[in-house]
């Protein structure tokens, strides 16, 4: 039942972020997103961790995609409408002769491939407490650098929208 579990939630996840990245519609490239990220919680919850998974639907499936769907109803951006920039068929024939050759090649790698066994997690893998001790001890450094990246990111959104309906 377990594998049953990982196969359905990782498919999902797995079919969420492809929907993501061709759709052309934005609205529906978020819905996508949102059940790739509800399955990655999904996921979460077989490896019992249940802080990442509760954080995972609450910040990102929650209020990051809120935010997300908010700025594309509000920027009601006309470029991704169905007809405008579609793939040609020899581009689409192109990328399968060289997507299906190199993704047999992926599988029957990791399927022949001879890899130890994971070692059990920890007993107190994904609480709050271990996870906190380990954010601002072992990774409070990069935690800083993608807070200060973050503000960056915050502060030219800005800008180009500032630009934009000036």
């Amino acid at each position: 039942m377990h594998d049953a579990l990982f196969w359905f939630c990782a498919s999902i996840a797995v079919g969420g972020a492809l929907l993501a990245m061709l759709r052309r519609e934005p609205l529906k490239c978020a819905l996508s997103l949102i059940a790739s990220f509800v399955a990655l919680a999904g996921l979460y919850f077989l490896l019992k961790s249940p802080f990442p998974a509760v954080l995972q639907i609450l910040l990102y499936a929650g209020a990051i995609m809120v935010l997300i769907v908010f700025v594309i109803m509000f920027l009601n951006d006309e470029s991704g409408a169905p007809g405008k920039g579609d793939i040609s068929r020899g581009g689409l024939v192109l990328a399968v002769l060289i997507l299906v050759p190199l993704g047999w090649i992926l599988i029957r790698a990791i399927w022949n491939a001879d890899l130890p066994m994971m070692p059990a997690a920890p007993e107190d893998f994904g609480t709050v407490p271990a996870m906190g001790e380990k954010l601002f001890t072992t990774w409070l450094y990069p935690f800083e650098v993608l807070s200060l990246l973050l503000l960056a990111a915050m502060a030219g959104a800005v800008l180009l929208a500032k630009k934009r309906l000036d």
